[in-house]
C-alpha cells in the first residue's frame, strides 16, 4: 500500500512540473456584430509578480470572411506600474498572397500573434496592455469607422519556455 501512495505521488508531482501552464495572462473582448469600431481601445490589465522570468507577450485575433483585408495595423500601448508608457505601430499579415486566411480553424480563424518575445518585466505590478486598429480605407486617408469582421482581440502572455 506504501509503495502505491508513493508511486502515486510521484505520478502526480510529475504531471504538476511537466503539464504546468505556462500562462501568465491570458483575457479576450468578444465584439458584437457591429465589429470592432475605432473608438473602441481595447484595455487590459494584467498583474505581474515574476520579474525573474523571461515572457513572451501575445495579441490574440479572431476573424471571419468577413474581415476584409489581408493586414492588420494595430497601435499598442504598455503603461508600466511605475507610469512610463510605450506606444508601438504594427502590421500583420492575416492572409497569403493567394487570399487564403492564415491562422487555424474553421470559419472562424485564430491568430497567436508575437507582439514581444523575451521580455523581462522590471517590477512587480499592474501593466496596462492598450489596443487599437489603425486601418484605413483603400486609397483614402481617413479612419475606418468599423472594422467588421474581426470576432474578438485578446493578449496573452507566456513564461519563454526552455530549449
Amino acid at each position: 500500500m506504501i509503495l502505491k501512495n508513493k508511486i502515486y505521488y510521484i505520478v502526480l508531482l510529475f504531471t504538476l512540473v511537466c503539464c504546468s501552464d505556462n500562462h501568465v495572462f491570458d483575457s479576450d473582448i468578444t465584439f458584437t456584430k457591429q465589429g470592432w469600431l475605432h473608438d473602441d481601445m481595447v484595455r487590459f490589465e494584467a498583474e505581474i509578480t515574476d520579474t525573474i522570468s523571461k515572457n513572451d507577450i501575445f495579441i490574440n485575433i479572431r476573424n471571419n470572411n468577413n474581415f476584409s483585408y489581408s493586414n492588420l495595423f494595430l497601435i499598442t500601448e504598455i503603461e508600466f506600474p511605475d507610469g512610463l508608457k510605450t506606444v508601438d505601430t504594427l502590421e500583420y499579415a492575416m492572409a497569403k498572397p493567394s487570399g487564403e486566411w492564415l491562422g487555424r480553424g474553421g470559419e472562424v480563424k485564430d491568430n497567436k500573434l508575437l507582439y514581444k518575445e523575451n521580455v523581462r518585466f522590471p517590477g512587480k505590478g499592474i501593466y496596462k496592455i492598450k489596443l487599437k486598429y489603425a486601418m484605413r480605407k483603400i486609397d483614402k486617408e481617413s479612419v475606418l469607422e468599423k472594422l467588421e469582421g474581426v470576432v474578438s482581440v485578446g493578449i496573452s502572455i507566456e513564461v519563454k519556455k526552455q530549449r
